[in-house]
């Protein structure tokens, strides 16, 4: 993170009404390294480890499944160039937030801003489960403890945010460089040094006409869920010392380093196990660490995973709060929320936040909330290219540093393909999408109530 001497603060960018707007302050310490520290750290998890079974199973061709690799790695770098227009537009933290509000309005952008606040916090309480479960295999001691263990991640974490935006963010450095590092080495110790296996297994055979249109529309669900996270700046915009260079080059950066790590491990990946082998499995790095490892390969992954997921948890708890902050500052949520800490942290915000994860982890309800929510991760991104589009024609001639490669057609294939994918969401998945559009339907009587509290308590 490159930090100035002297801190500065900066006014939000964003226009509202809320009454302590004038108090309101973020700290402008963040740079390019924290852009792509939080990147790496918010997108590589525990996904990358399941998901090219997955992808195999779909499409047991290895140059098809690493084509989707790079396919979906080259549709995160589309949505990027429309991303970083809005984003040094209008450099406010808070995320998806604050350019559907612009955009559309109060009502659009507190469903977009809800939804993704509960949806990251149900990461969260995910994340720090599991982490509680890989850290009972591996010290049988804390077996039994994940609920525990969980608790106090997300609560530690939060303890570091609290602190300051410098402490979180040095501790998102560290940790996401130790990240991409750990998952370098193991694909290139899978790479150089594994014994291919030659065993023989079962190779699915490869869809033909519609199927295999349909196979590869789910592989690459797939591939795009597990890639989300490389706009992870977004939040933290007014945080940034040169929004307008640092932005585009952290979301650019931020996909090239989460697109060469994921193709290299699954280079690995075919170069050690045969498509047969991948195909389904739900540990595939696993089976190839053990060609490498033996049975020590097991610890080694417990290990990579634990870290690579406390820095998701860090990352998270970084931006969750965030959008919390935007939408109070707004008076779209109880004007405490935009409280800042002398630290840069906004809070108030980040202790709703810590009280909603812990609750989603006692009452193990964070697996239902992210899967009726899944569906709205692309609708932000669809929220986002309307707004790039409106925008242009509302406001043609407002200052734009950074201006889409390619517009009007990147932003236009963007949102197609992004309508394509909530179209295959649905249909794949139609009980948990029919549950989030009753959370939209839902969400219109709980804006006006917000808005009528924030009001009463504003006077």
């Amino acid at each position: 993170m490159r930090a100035s001497k002297e801190v500065r603060v900066i006014e939000t960018a964003t226009v509202v009404d809320n009454p302590v707007h004038s108090r309101v302050q973020l700290l402008r310490i963040l740079g390019l390294g924290f852009g792509l520290a939080v990147a790496v750290g918010n997108t590589i998890s525990a996904g990358i480890l399941r998901t090219p079974g997955e992808v195999a199973q779909h499409l047991p061709n290895m140059w098809i499944f690493l084509g989707v690799w790079v396919l979906a790695g080259l549709y995160a770098l589309l949505c990027a160039f429309s991303m970083a227009e809005l984003a040094t537009m209008l450099p406010s933290s808070g995320g998806h937030y604050v350019y559907a509000r612009y955009a559309f309005g109060e009502y659009p952008g507190f469903f977009i801003g809800w939804c993704d606040w509960l949806g990251n916090s149900g990461t969260n309480a995910l994340v720090s489960m599991v982490i509680g479960e890989y850290a009972g295999l591996l010290f049988p001691a804390l077996a039994g403890k994940s609920t525990l263990i969980a608790c106090t991640v997300v609560t530690v974490f939060s303890l570091l945010q609290w602190v300051g935006t410098k402490w979180g963010a040095s501790v998102q450095n560290v940790s996401s460089a130790i990240k991409a590092l750990m998952f370098v080495a193991l694909a290139l110790a899978c790479l150089f040094y594994a014994t291919p296996s030659h065993a023989g297994s079962p190779v699915p055979p490869l869809p033909q006409g519609f199927g295999l249109i349909a196979a590869m529309i789910l592989a690459m669900q797939a591939a795009v869920y597990t890639y989300d996270g490389w706009q992870a700046v977004i939040y933290f915009s007014e945080e940034v010392h040169d929004p307008a260079r640092d932005i585009p080059r952290s979301m650019f950066g931020g996909v090239l380093l989460v697109m060469g790590i994921y193709v290299l491990l699954n280079v690995a990946l075919v170069r050690t196990l045969p498509i047969g082998q991948i195909a389904g499995n739900k540990l595939a790095l696993g089976s190839a660490a053990g060609m490498l490892w033996g049975p020590r390969a097991d610890t080694i992954l417990q290990v990579v995973t634990i870290i690579s997921m406390l820095a998701a948890v860090n990352a998270i708890q970084l931006m969750a709060p965030r959008i919390m902050f935007a939408m109070s500052r707004d008076g779209l949520f109880h004007h405490s929320g935009a409280h800042v800490n002398r630290g840069g942290t906004p809070d108030v915000a980040l202790l709703m936040s810590l009280v909603v994860e812990v609750a989603f982890i006692l009452t193990g309800t964070f697996n239902q909330v992210i899967a009726s929510l899944a569906l709205f991760f692309v609708v932000n991104y669809i929220m986002d290219f309307l707004s790039v589009l409106v925008l242009r024609r509302r406001e043609p001639e407002r200052a734009r540093p950074y201006r889409a490669w390619g517009y009007p057609y990147t932003t236009v294939f963007a949102l197609i393909v992004s309508f394509a994918y909530v179209v295959g969401v649905f249909v794949s998945d139609t009980s948990n999408s029919i549950r989030g559009l009753v959370i939209l339907a839902a969400s219109y009587p709980l804006f006006r109530l917000v808005k009528w509290t924030s009001r009463a308590s504003s006077h």
